[in-house]
């Protein structure tokens, strides 16, 4: 892969891992364009580290906050004492569990789709038919807006929904957040609690997938190169761009203005598969 190459789709990754156009779809159909058919695992773990970076930065708060009484909730445990209430107390300690009931049917989900994916991750018309799914998911997403604090709270239903919803998000052409979004603003959340709870249960899930790609990537040698280098840079500054402009839409009402886009992606890739 020629450098030029790593930082254009670097970009993609970047842009599309937040935005809800589906980074997996896009990046499929960028190395189907460049014609690169050798194996780039190193370079899609690379670039999904830099923009699982950005969450990492605009969440840094979330995520301290949220480990921490899950670190107080384990020394209470280890010391005997009882955690039981903590669950009703602690907003943070409820919503790690919430994050690990979410994270489970993800992993099952994600391991079965995974077998599949040397006919999933090689398809223009997979990508084509999910991009238009994921526009039609958006587009319905518009009538479910709820204002800040008037939606339903997070439990464990819609928790394992979302993460249903996650795990299946793994088909490229499928956009993750905004699936995910979509799922919890369907099952009453309020807008800012769907995004909020995507982005955070993301972190877990983009973190596991790419330990089980390195260890696979491993057995054949990581080649980390430049292009990987300039790629996962890329990655890391788009997507913090893309990760403020998209929460910035979802929090006033307009995260259904990517359907179009998805549509006419969604189109070209089918328009592409049959030329």
């Amino acid at each position: 892969m020629e450098i030029y190459q790593g930082i254009i789709l670097g970009i993609l990754q970047g842009l599309t891992e937040f935005l809800p156009v589906s980074s997996s779809g896009h990046l499929v159909l960028g190395q189907l364009y460049f014609g690169i058919k050798e194996s780039v695992l190193s370079f899609d773990i690379s670039v999904h580290m830099g923009t699982l970076a950005a969450v990492l930065v605009i969440y840094f708060s979330d995520i301290r906050a949220i480990l921490a009484s899950v670190v107080s909730c384990l020394s209470r445990r280890m010391a005997g004492r009882p955690i039981r209430h903590l669950f009703n107390e602690d907003p943070n300690l409820k919503f790690a569990l919430m994050i690990i009931l979410g994270s489970v049917p993800t992993a099952l989900i994600g391991l079965v789709i995974k077998k599949f994916e040397h006919l999933l991750f090689t398809s223009s018309l997979v990508v084509g038919l999910m991009l238009i799914l994921t526009g039609s998911v958006l587009w319905v997403s518009r009538k479910f807006y709820r204002p800040r604090e008037s939606g339903a709270g997070l439990d464990a239903k819609r928790a394992v929904l979302i993460g249903v919803v996650q795990g299946l998000a793994v088909i490229p052409g499928v956009s993750r957040s905004g699936s995910t979004i979509a799922a919890g603003m369907f099952a009453g959340l309020d807008r800012s609690q769907a995004a909020r709870f995507s982005f955070l249960l993301s972190v877990p899930a983009i973190f596991g997938a790419e330990l089980l790609s390195v260890k696979e990537s491993l057995k054949n040698g990581l080649a980390i190169d430049p292009a990987t280098v300039c790629g996962t840079i890329v990655s890391f500054l788009t997507g913090l761009a893309a990760l403020k402009l998209l929460l910035k839409l979802v929090h006033t009402g307009k995260f259904h203005l990517f359907a179009p886009y998805c549509w006419l992606a969604g189109a070209l890739a089918l328009l592409s598969n049959l030329i």
